[in-house]
């Protein structure tokens, strides 16, 4: 059972593909979650991409892996707050108009609020709990 219990390790950090899938293969997707007040929404996407790149591969080979994993909780929480929160609100999604199509929008980004704050903690428990490398952040 221990065997299974450790692919964890791996399986964790390996779910985040998904969203370098999205930022290359939808870009305009990703640019879209930038907030209208911050320019270049593109370069952010790719910046975003690289960033979830470097955390994988720190989490797998082990080097830096604390620091990374409590980075990317720290992009998450971000994400929760400065993104998804406000649009749940209707903020940047139009609620002037409201429509079903907006109503089932902000409950779509209600649930990645949730969602981002579930990853959140999952990634500080691997920064505390799984991560081997404290050079950085002790």
């Amino acid at each position: 059972m221990d065997k299974i219990l450790q692919l964890g390790k791996y399986i964790f950090p390996l779910s985040f593909l998904l969203y370098v899938g999205l930022h290359v293969g939808k870009p305009d997707v990703g640019a879209s979650f930038v907030p209208d007040y911050i320019p270049f929404p593109y370069f952010w996407n790719y910046f975003t991409l690289v960033c979830i790149l470097l955390f994988i591969a720190s989490a797998l080979i082990g080097k830096y892996d604390k620091l990374a994993y409590s980075l990317m909780a720290l992009y998450t929480i971000l994400m929760a707050v400065l993104v998804h929160l406000p649009r749940a609100m209707g903020h940047e999604l139009g609620a002037e108009n409201m429509t079903a199509d907006l109503a089932r929008e902000k409950e779509l980004e209600m649930v990645n609020f949730f969602r981002n704050i579930m990853v959140t903690g999952a990634l500080l428990a691997f920064a505390k709990f799984v991560a081997k490398d404290k050079r950085v952040i002790g």
